[in-house]
């Protein structure tokens, strides 16, 4: 397998997985910050020009974060990444859509990327600081409806919680946020794991 990526960006969690499921697979660094997500290179693995994107060793490449990580715990079962649970399955579904296409976008995207939401450039501050809020917003509503232990599901470590990490990393390594009770002790249990500490060293990245 191959996983297209760039240090930091939420690919950083399908290398996680990856590493957790412990299989060969290549990392191809993409330099978002040079745009080679829009250079013909990338576009013919990727024509949605952003990562993750995996190769799965067939030739063929799998794109969208939820998609991939679901489907690296379908077909890896013995790492246990993906409940056998029908509820439980649906549950860490819900978590990666809550993730990917809410908390991702509407919370950080606005802060990193602000010039997307505003023509105007003396009002990117304000759509950093409604990023903030907004996922200060999101973070307490997954406090509040907090039912795993330690990790996200009740059923335990599941990808969903490597998408949770994600996010988790940008709000205290880059965006400067406190976390609520919950999800500082997951982002701690996170850390702590062997797969998590080698995908942030060999992404260059601060634990």
């Amino acid at each position: 397998m191959k996983l297209y990526y760039s240090p930091g960006a939420c690919s950083l969690g399908i290398h996680v997985i990856l590493e957790e499921i412990g299989k060969p697979y290549e990392l191809s660094p993409v330099a978002l910050k040079d745009g080679a997500q829009h250079k013909p290179e990338f576009l013919a693995v990727n024509p949605k020009s952003k990562v993750p994107a995996l190769d799965r060793g067939d030739g063929r490449v799998l794109t969208e974060f939820p998609v991939i990580a679901w489907w690296l715990g379908k077909s890896n079962p013995e790492a246990g990444l993906m409940p056998t649970d029908f509820e439980a399955e649906t549950r860490c579904l819900e978590m990666l859509d809550y993730v990917c296409g809410t908390i991702h976008p509407q919370g950080f995207t606005r802060q990193f990327r602000a010039a997307n939401f505003t023509p105007r450039e003396e009002d990117q501050p304000k759509v950093v600081e409604q990023g903030k809020a907004l996922a200060a917003k999101y973070f307490e509503t997954l406090e509040k409806n907090w039912t795993g232990g330690t990790y996200v599901l009740a059923s335990g470590y599941s990808v969903a919680d490597a998408a949770l990490f994600f996010v988790e990393y940008w709000a205290t390594r880059r965006s400067g946020m406190t976390l609520p009770s919950h999800l500082a002790k997951h982002l701690d249990a996170m850390l702590a794991r062997p797969a998590v500490q080698r995908a942030l060293q060999q992404e260059g990245l601060p634990a």
